[in-house]
């Protein structure tokens, strides 16, 4: 069982910066994919990014692409969502989860919620105009 916990949330002025944390206790494998998503206000849950946990596999939405860099520290069992850039648009709750990717996968893959095994329980992120 893997339990996350997000944090670095808060509040920005559009064109600044955040980096997120997630947190992971519990075995990670290396085939693991952990994915950071976000929903705004009355939408739904979108991908955002995804890392393999062993390995240099990426994956990032187009909407982020250029502005947001997944990273993840395996000896601290944290995974890294730095945030550039910023937009009002980017506001939203951003939560991490991880795929168990039983098929060995690559981050690409693991780009719907639907492949999530575990979840954590999100961090506000607020982009002021």
């Amino acid at each position: 069982q893997v339990q996350l916990v997000e944090s670095g949330g808060g509040l920005v002025q559009a064109g600044g910066s955040l980096k997120l944390s997630c947190g992971a206790s519990g075995p990670m494998f290396g085939r693991y994919i952990v994915g950071w998503f976000r929903r705004a206000p009355g939408k739904e849950r979108e991908f955002v990014a995804s890392v393999r946990w062993s390995g240099s596999s990426t994956f990032y939405a187009d909407s982020v692409k250029g502005r947001f860099t997944i990273s993840r520290d395996r000896l601290n069992n944290t995974v890294y969502l730095q945030m550039n850039s910023l937009a009002p648009e980017d506001t939203a709750v951003y939560c991490c989860a991880a795929d168990r990717n039983d098929y060995g996968l690559g981050a690409a893959q693991a780009d719907h919620e639907n492949k999530y095994d575990y979840w954590g329980q999100g961090t506000q992120v607020t982009v002021s105009s």
